[in-house]
């Protein structure tokens, strides 16, 4: 879509860490806290049963995905209507305090049943918060990137993400390391969590210095001049083919990258028998490889389309995750569980990249935050979030060590089969639905 007055380069760098500050410190949170699931499980949700005391600590960080499509939408609606900027400062905000919430309450041992119950608060205001983070930062991105660059520009919040992988799993790996199990149960755990709400101060002030993009501006008063319907029920008219396919653009990549960084800890250890620390330094590598494959990922979409991109990357994962969980059950070891990691992030990495962009060219601008946080929140709550607590109960029913495998390969046969039936018209012809004036 041109723009009639490009943003300098300066305004655009704001926009850019405005839209990925927040993303980032969520993805650092969620990863942190599947990291130390263990530690957490004992700390908070003692049981007799190991399994049953894991399975609480999954539910309940599966909590904060259940709260956030509700979170969404309420969000997704206010920041079509009110604007981007307006409710990524209120996003962060209350995401640090939830963050904050989780490093500083006291364990079962010293307040009993009230330390599980601020842990599920904390989660709930993390969900509620992040339900609309990634729809209106994507927004906001996406609506500031140059003509012909939206797939590259959407692909720095992949990028965030990843940052947070490398940062989270790197400070995981020097705890688990350099303190003793003792140390790390009673203090280790919490540091992380105190670090990352720090960060929201900082990116509140970001996020009160950018202003709305003016494609949103034009297509939020065209909008009210003709008194459309409100965004929500937009959406559910008129973009519910849409819908289904940014839900399945989303599935395959949201339950990898939940399995292979918040479950892989906990699978390594307990049917691997390798050391937690194996799959850390893994995971913080592959974070950093990860920073560079999305953004490239992003420019050959913008060149060659974000389809021929996307498609064969998630037939890529379907067909090789059950080899590569067969290959290192077959030889546990360190150097061989750091390939199949590396093999598994190149695959996420492509799928990955074009997603915003991608997702961001599903809805034209009065409705996009809305959409998005429906699409994504429902995709990421019940193939992502809860992906943990889906395959360690199937686990324990089964007893087989494939169920991450059968989860990721079920996974990858459902967005393509939701995205190849229902991809929407070309993007400059779902732009002319909403403004005539605009080209590509």
């Amino acid at each position: 879509m041109a723009q009639a007055n490009p943003p300098d380069a300066a305004t655009l760098r704001r926009a850019v860490i405005a839209s990925v500050i927040g993303n980032g410190l969520e993805w650092f949170d969620f990863l942190i806290y599947g990291f130390f699931a263990a530690v957490i499980a004992d700390v908070f949700f003692p049981a007799r049963n190991p399994e049953l005391s894991l399975i609480l600590t999954f539910a309940t960080f599966g909590v904060g995905f259940v709260v956030r499509p509700f979170g969404g939408i309420l969000i997704g609606i206010y920041a079509d209507h009110a604007g981007r900027q307006k409710a990524l400062s209120m996003l962060i905000a209350v995401m640090a305090i939830g963050t904050v919430m989780l490093g500083i309450t006291p364990s079962y041992a010293a307040i009993g049943i009230a330390a599980p119950i601020l842990v599920v608060a904390a989660r709930v205001l993390q969900g509620l918060s992040v339900g609309g983070e990634f729809a209106s930062s994507t927004a906001l991105l996406v609506e500031y990137a140059p003509a012909g660059r939206r797939h590259y520009f959407g692909a720095f919040q992949m990028v965030a993400q990843s940052f947070a992988v490398a940062l989270a799993a790197g400070m995981a790996f020097l705890l688990t390391t350099l303190l003793s199990p003792p140390a790390l149960n009673a203090w280790g755990w919490r540091v992380p969590f105190l670090l990352g709400g720090l960060v929201g101060p900082a990116g509140f002030y970001i996020r009160r210095r950018v202003a709305d993009a003016p494609e949103f501006l034009e297509a939020r008063r065209q909008a009210k001049a003709r008194a459309e319907r409100a965004p929500l029920a937009l959406v559910l008219a008129e973009y519910r083919g849409p819908l289904l396919c940014a839900i399945g653009t989303i599935v395959c990549g949201t339950a990898a990258t939940y399995l292979w960084n918040s479950y892989l800890p906990v699978y390594v250890v307990r049917t691997l028998h390798l050391p937690l620390a194996a799959p850390l330094a893994g995971i913080a590598v592959c974070g950093v490889i990860n920073m560079v494959v999305n953004p490239v990922a992003g420019a050959l979409a913008d060149r060659i389309g974000p389809y021929r991109v996307f498609f064969p990357a998630v037939i890529a994962a379907a067909l090789l995750t059950y080899p590569l969980f067969a290959f290192v059950l077959a030889h546990p070891s360190r150097l061989n569980l750091f390939f199949v990691q590396v093999i598994a992030t190149l695959i996420l990495g492509c799928i990955a990249g074009p997603i915003p962009g991608l997702l961001g060219s599903f809805f034209p601008p009065r409705v996009r935050s809305t959409g998005l946080s429906i699409s994504y929140n429902l995709s990421v709550t019940l193939f992502g979030g809860l992906a943990p607590l889906t395959v360690t109960w199937l686990s324990g029913l089964t007893a087989s060590r494939f169920v991450p495998a059968f989860y990721l390969v079920a996974s990858a046969l459902l967005s393509l089969i939701l995205v190849a039936g229902f991809r929407p018209r070309p993007q400059r012809e779902v732009i002319a639905v909403i403004s005539p004036q605009a080209s590509d």
